[in-house]
């Protein structure tokens, strides 16, 4: 049997990157996943890619700074099934010290990284708990712990993410309700190679193997790995496992001290 069977999963930002490898593993332990996203082409690719193996995936396309769109939807969802876990993956980045951030920047990362997750997981939390149960996984980052350099925006939303994920995980565990998150370090996604075409046109291959180096295990995580250990959080094998904030990292966080 395997591990998600019968599980109603709920995925933001799942058309690309770990979003997507998460949607496929989940998708490949059982669970009949719903695939939220901007990307309309991506999300209906990977859902037509999902379903032609006999796997129930529905892709619906949202905007998870819309409180009022994401209540509809998750109405809508959890009015067929419930809904088991939520993986609230969407977000964006944004490179830039305190000086170089601008209040518009600051304004863009809070509406998708703060608010998205408050507004998806206060949509999911009143269904979870008429189940009495459930299980809420947040994407966080290496960042929401150690400081990054021009990394002011994003490491501020990413801890309070982690914020976010002790509160919750606090208030619902009465209710057989579970919260953790994940804090990556540099995963290799296509936004790494488009921000490093971007920003270092020419250095591709050296700038590359230079981020991959700052992990003392030496080399960038897959989405794969991410997607592995997302599926066991999720699963009820890690049923004791509430309230915390796991490091997937190569050793950043402590090797490199």
């Amino acid at each position: 049997m395997a591990e998600l069977d019968h599980k109603i999963a709920v995925i933001t930002g799942a058309s690309s990157g770990i979003g997507k490898a998460i949607a496929q593993k989940m998708s490949a332990e059982g669970a009949e996943v719903y695939l939220l996203d901007s990307d309309v082409t991506q999300g209906e690719a990977l859902a037509a890619k999902l379903n032609a193996k006999a796997v129930k995936a529905h892709f619906k396309s949202c905007d998870v700074t819309n409180p009022q769109e994401i209540a509809e939807l998750f109405d809508e969802i959890a009015a067929q099934k419930g809904i088991d876990i939520l993986v609230n993956n969407a977000g964006i980045a944004h490179v830039g010290n305190l000086e170089n951030t601008s209040e518009a920047d600051l304004d863009r990362l809070y509406q998708v990284n703060i608010k998205g997750i408050f507004n998806c997981s206060k949509a999911a939390i009143t269904h979870m708990k008429m189940k009495g149960q459930g299980v809420i996984l947040n994407l966080a980052s290496i960042a929401a712990s150690v400081g990054i350099s021009d990394r002011f925006a994003y490491s501020m939303t990413k801890g309070a993410v982690r914020a976010m994920t002790y509160s919750i995980a606090k208030d619902y565990v009465q209710y057989g309700i579970r919260c953790n998150c994940i804090s990556p370090a540099r995963i290799h996604t296509p936004f790494v190679d488009g921000f490093i075409a971007k920003n270092y046109p020419g250095q591709e291959a050296e700038m590359f193997e230079k981020l991959s180096k700052t992990q003392p295990i030496g080399r960038m995580g897959t989405p794969e790995e991410v997607a592995d250990f997302a599926a066991f959080l999720c699963s009820d094998k890690a049923q004791f496992l509430t309230g915390t904030d796991y490091p997937i990292d190569g050793g950043f966080l402590t090797l490199n001290s």
